[in-house]
């Protein structure tokens, strides 16, 4: 009866437009009241508990380091970079697109953000080149769910505070498959613009002097993966260490060696990373909530039952699961869907050898996909305010680049080296 009520409220509060932390909160505490089997303090000490970890310190200072550098110029100068590379081929604008995106993802560790930063400044490009709006907002849409794949991922720590695997591990498993994905999104974009005849004759002309000038004036822009990934790998320093030095790295090259960021703009960046960080830390603190109560009332175990009862095969499992997180993340925040999810779905998968940090990046791929899914894509939201398009609009153009993406996850899923074979020869 109380997870009826649990999920039926819930349902409810989003139905209502209530925003995800705010509606898990509530329906946590309508089925506390109801229950009567724990005190209403016990939604208190999920929210305490859930962000009370060392590695979700990374968070803030991820997403403070995404602000700054997509304020001071670093992204701008990764597009250069692609353009002196790409400009000129057919699509050369959302090719530019694709790979700015992986680039940044490889600094900001968020898909919203990455579209608002590439997007912000690739999309009215591409529009003044008479590419379709549609097809532009879904492609950068797209291009930015990497940013959750390709290491630093805010989406990996979440995983990791959830199931305490290795965070460095399931960084370095991330970067093979992010870049698999990006590779399928620039096949399908080449072959669709070369279809539509997109090309930016604009763009200079290739050359090995102009790619020297781009790579020198980006050299400080391209050193901050280098930093962050290299530092943590080399053993520098830790994760959420490696967060903490890429903010003075973007606030130091911002300030003072590219001087595009203004000490005016320190106040909106602190602002808008603060209002970030508190939404994702109410939506964890919610979800681990919501997620105890589901425990308390052994939902996990009925899963886990129905599972192992319909079926024996590896292969069918993990469709099933892939099945049912491409719809988790159609509704639900990706965060939110780690914290209660990944708890219950790793024994279960761990009873069929499948390795933690795998599913780890399967569950991630997944959920990735939902940033671009209607009606909840994150991504799309962006995109829509970025090229001033209808919701409706852009899912014309990206029901074709989810079908690429989804054979993509397919390969993640089934095919384990693609995973594992970076933690493993690191680890």
């Amino acid at each position: 009866m109380e997870v009826a009520i649990l999920f039926g409220s819930f349902a409810l509060f989003l139905i209502l437009r209530v925003p995800i932390g705010i509606s898990l909160g509530l329906s946590s505490l309508v089925a506390i009241m109801t229950s009567g089997v724990v005190q209403p303090t016990y939604l208190a000490q999920g929210l305490v508990t859930g962000a009370d970890s060392f590695p979700l310190m990374a968070v803030p200072f991820f997403v403070l380091a995404g602000e700054l550098m997509a304020t001071g110029g670093i992204s701008r100068r990764l597009l250069n970079i692609a353009d002196a590379f790409l400009g000129r081929k057919y699509g050369g604008l959302a090719l530019v697109t694709i790979v700015a995106c992986m680039f940044f993802a490889a600094i900001s560790g968020s898909g919203p953000a990455t579209v608002a930063a590439i997007g912000g400044l690739t999309i009215p490009s591409m529009l003044k080149q008479d590419y379709d709006k549609n097809y532009s907002s879904a492609i950068t849409a797209a291009a930015g769910s990497i940013g959750v794949i390709i290491p630093p991922s805010i989406p990996m720590v979440m995983y990791c505070v959830a199931t305490g695997a290795s965070v460095g591990a399931l960084f370095m498993a991330g970067f093979i498959p992010g870049i698999l994905i990006g590779v399928s999104l620039c096949l399908y974009t080449t072959f669709y613009c070369k279809k539509h005849k997109y090309i930016n004759k604009d763009a200079l002309p290739f050359s090995w002097a102009n790619v020297g000038r781009t790579l020198k004036d980006g050299v400080w822009a391209l050193l901050v993966p280098v930093i962050i990934l290299g530092g943590i790998y080399g053993g520098i320093f830790t994760p959420t260490e490696a967060a903490a030095v890429a903010v003075a790295y973007g606030l130091v090259v911002g300030l003072f060696v590219y001087r595009d960021l203004k000490l005016k703009d320190l106040y909106r960046i602190f602002a808008n990373a603060a209002l970030t960080t508190a939404t994702i830390l109410i939506i964890l603190g919610t979800a681990t909530t919501f997620g105890r109560i589901l425990t308390l009332e052994r939902v996990p175990m009925l899963i886990a039952d129905f599972f192992e009862s319909a079926t024996d095969s590896r292969v069918v499992l993990l469709m099933l699961i892939n099945i049912l997180l491409l719809f988790v993340g159609c509704f639900m925040d990706t965060n939110a869907a780690i914290i209660i999810l990944a708890p219950i779905f790793l024994p279960i998968v761990e009873a069929m050898d499948v390795d933690p940090i795998h599913f780890g990046i399967i569950m991630v791929v997944n959920l990735a996909i939902g940033f671009v899914t209607p009606p909840l894509g994150v991504n799309l939201f962006v995109a829509c305010n970025v090229a001033n398009a209808k919701l409706e609009e852009i899912c014309k153009g990206i029901f074709p680049i989810v079908g690429v993406m989804i054979l993509d996850l397919l390969l993640i899923t089934y095919i384990e080296p693609l995973s594992m074979l970076l933690p493993n020869l690191m680890y």
